[in-house]
């Protein structure tokens, strides 16, 4: 069984003398984007599902809770409740639209149903001086609303600092015993002040010292490397993308040759990744690396598959398989006296520990080969320093290794590769097609300068379409490929980037004239939510 060592890099993390903010997810749409908030306050921050108990929170030594928000309304059968526990325990506590009428009916205040709801953006005006979090702030201002149920009596001794039209108590805190709260989303960026707000809290009414910083990251992630992984051996997959030459570079400055990386060609990869890899990587570290020439067993364990998550899973369980026969090959280089490779390294982030299921209550949105994806009889233990990363925070840490930029911003890959983005059975003959139109898509962003303007441009080959199309005066039956352009912060939600038309025109241009089996260039204009950014 998959073993997982340590608690990686939140295990080490904290602020001072206390542990980490925890952020307590009622069900929020954006309890993940409240923690990269916290994070961007250079305060680290964790989630925990809202069942957690106080005696566990407690134990935690929290430098400070955020109640997230929520679909519920406070009065409902079977609304999660704050227990009244908590506001005894000596943590500061803030309270974010349902976790601040949550908080105001734990001590005392009143809620109410009032008829009116405020969705979306809202004028808030502020009350007397502003109190600590609105201090300074314009006297009326944006903020983003969702809520049909009202805060209409702050709890005792707490100090109403902000209000809408509709909404008398918007905004209340009580510095003397470190609490506060708004009915609004600070950590939205249709709240421009919100981020301000949310670091007066855990700066100057919760007193934690701004210490989350990429150096602190590498200092606290390499001395937990260290622990972990002792005088034993590691090996890593590179799968050319940032996430794992960051995860790989972590384990090599901490445990230095100890670390072998196993690079996989397994036929699923962009144009020119392999000698990218192989140039540049192990030129910025040093790292002893084997390439793994694998292409015609992944084709052959994928021949006649088209289901979306056998794919994946397939992918993923050959990939360990040739890990696993690469562990013991170099084991039997070392000889006898050679130290066993007892530990696999992998680039896993937050948000794919998030969307397969790894919290409480999470769907399992996709699997992914190195989370949801790996066999029962996994024979390495799981060192990923990533795991508590979203993926600002990975290029940072990149940089602060000394990665190339050319590795470092490049677009996020996904592990299965192409063989995801065909639609349909993979083949031969179908990577090469999407391999062209992609590495075209790519070079002509970056012609146009907007490689930093978009988090990824997926190129996706309908492999199983066939449209009718003319070239060269002749009826054609090529396949559609679709354009994915996407911004986003950090994959867990995104909008569809708007490129200028003249590129999109060269885009398609050159695929349908270079790329004999293409006719038709299409665009994804799709969010996300409701669509993912990768088709499957």
């Amino acid at each position: 069984m998959a073993k997982e060592v340590g608690d990686h890099v939140s295990g080490s993390a904290s602020n001072s003398a206390n542990g980490p903010v925890l952020v307590v997810d009622y069900g929020a749409q954006y309890a993940q984007l409240i923690a990269r908030r916290v994070r961007e306050a250079q305060v680290y921050s964790e989630v925990v599902p809202h069942d957690t108990p106080v005696a566990e929170i407690a134990a935690r030594n929290p430098a400070a809770i955020v109640l997230s928000g929520g679909p519920s309304s406070v009065y409902a059968d079977g609304a999660p409740q704050v227990d009244p526990e908590l506001f005894n325990a000596g943590i500061p506590v803030f309270g974010i639209c349902y976790g601040f009428q949550a908080m105001t009916a734990a001590l005392g205040g009143t809620v109410e149903h009032t008829g009116t709801r405020e969705y979306g953006r809202t004028e808030v005006s502020i009350s007397g001086d502003g109190g600590r979090l609105h201090n300074d702030l314009p006297g009326h201002h944006p903020v983003w609303m969702s809520h049909g149920d009202s805060v209409s009596k702050a709890p005792e001794g707490f100090q109403v600092t902000a209000g809408t039209k509709d909404t008398p108590v918007a905004a209340f805190e009580s510095v003397e015993r470190r609490f506060a709260g708004v009915q609004y989303h600070p950590e939205v960026v249709h709240s421009p002040h919100g981020q301000e707000v949310l670091r007066r809290f855990l700066h100057e009414i919760a007193g934690i010292r701004p210490q989350w910083t990429t150096s602190s990251i590498v200092d606290d992630t390499i001395t937990a490397l260290r622990e972990q992984i002792g005088d034993r051996r590691a090996i890593c997959g590179l799968s050319g993308g940032v996430d794992s030459a960051v995860a790989a570079a972590l384990v090599q400055r901490a445990v230095g040759e100890q670390l072998t990386c196993v690079f996989v060609d397994h036929g699923l990869l962009r144009a020119g990744e392999r000698a990218q890899v192989e140039r540049d990587f192990v030129a910025a570290t040093g790292v002893r690396l084997v390439t793994i020439d694998a292409v015609d067993r992944f084709l052959a364990a994928l021949a006649g598959v088209t289901d979306p998550e056998e794919k994946r899973k397939i992918i993923g369980r050959e990939f360990i398989r040739v890990f696993e026969q690469a562990a013991r090959d170099l084991q039997a280089e070392a000889g006898a006296a050679g130290e066993q490779i007892d530990f696999l390294v992998q680039g896993t982030l937050y948000p794919d520990v998030v969307e397969s299921g790894g919290g409480s209550g999470a769907a399992n949105i996709k699997s992914h080969h190195n989370v949801g994806g790996l066999p029962d009889d996994l024979q390495f233990s799981l060192v990923e320093p990533l795991r508590a990363l979203f993926k600002d925070e990975v290029r940072r840490v990149g940089l602060e290794l000394g990665l190339p930029e050319t590795i470092v911003h490049r677009q996020p890959f996904p592990g299965p590769g192409l063989g995801i983005r065909i639609i349909g059975e993979v083949t031969a003959g179908r990577l090469e097609t999407l391999r062209a139109a992609d590495a075209i898509a790519r070079e002509e962003l970056t012609a146009a300068g907007l490689d930093r303007d978009i988090w990824q441009c997926p190129v996706v080959l309908l492999a199983d379409v066939r449209s009718v199309g003319v070239q060269g005066d002749g009826r054609t039956y090529g396949h559609p490929v679709v354009l994915r352009p996407v911004s986003s912060e950090d994959a867990m939600t995104a909008d569809w980037t708007r490129l200028p038309y003249d590129v999109l025109e060269q885009i398609s241009t050159r695929i349908t004239n270079e790329v004999s089996d293409v006719n038709r260039v299409t665009l994804d204009v799709t969010s996300k939510p409701p669509g993912t950014i990768e088709w499957e």
